[in-house]
């Protein structure tokens, strides 16, 4: 999925505009315009891979953002991940046949594990789980609601359920540009042969570095792309 380090501009929807929340809250956030002219900008200036979330449906729990979505999809011709508000195998399997490459499940991947294993029977190598991690402990539906469960332990769990990788994020430093944590990306790093994905808390270039000598495959960037604390390139030549 990621033969080298990749570097992945996050597209965060909210009500049909890019946003960028402070620690996943509700009414912190930043918005930056139209989702297209986003995505078309970041594959403009490099990105292979974009990420795709739909706020709303993280916490109302029903997508909102789909005109969006399929309006980046016919934009541009880069591997799209996308989550938020996919909460049954019928949905995942209607966007990974509309043209999305890999779905992110957070929340329905936590109260009902084999979901994963489910999509992954007849769309082998297209599961993300996103594990959400805040306290130490993985968060759901919208990070408003704590779990008990350890990311690292959860994450060996869902590998061998089939998930082609794991999305960790450390919603402690999302958004906030105040530098990563990278003690709890390598306990995961360290509980799987699957890719895992950074996020949260990038806010330099020796953010990404760290990020990957902490062993991740990948980062997600959002808020330091779009407050231009460095250009896309800057982020790729600097871990080529």
């Amino acid at each position: 999925m990621f033969p080298d380090f990749t570097v992945i501009p996050a597209v965060d929807m909210q009500e049909g505009q890019v946003v960028q929340l402070v620690g996943g809250e509700r009414g912190t956030g930043k918005t930056y315009g139209d989702p297209v002219s986003a995505a078309e900008r970041w594959v403009g200036a490099g990105a292979e891979t974009l990420h795709l979330i739909d706020l709303d449906g993280a916490f109302e729990g029903e997508r909102a953002n789909a005109d969006a979505i399929a309006a980046i999809r016919a934009a541009v011709d880069v591997d799209l991940q996308l989550g938020g508000g996919i909460r049954t195998a019928e949905d995942a399997r209607a966007l990974l046949d509309a043209g999305v490459d890999r779905v992110i499940l957070g929340t329905a991947a936590v109260e009902d594990p084999e979901i994963v294993a489910e999509i992954s029977e007849t769309h082998p190598d297209s599961v993300l789980v996103s594990l959400d991690a805040s306290d130490g402990e993985v968060v759901v539906s919208g990070w408003t609601e704590s779990t008990g469960l350890d990311p690292a332990k959860a994450a060996g769990r869902y590998a061998e359920l089939g998930a082609v990788g794991i999305l960790f994020t450390d919603v402690d430093v999302e958004g906030q540009l105040a530098g990563v944590r990278t003690g709890p990306v390598e306990r995961v790093v360290e509980a799987v042969d699957i890719p895992v994905i950074a996020s949260g808390g990038v806010a330099t270039i020796d953010d990404v570095r760290d990020l990957k000598d902490a062993g991740a495959a990948a980062v997600v960037v959002g808020s330091a792309l779009y407050e231009g604390a460095f250009t896309l390139q800057e982020a790729i030549a600097a871990v080529e």
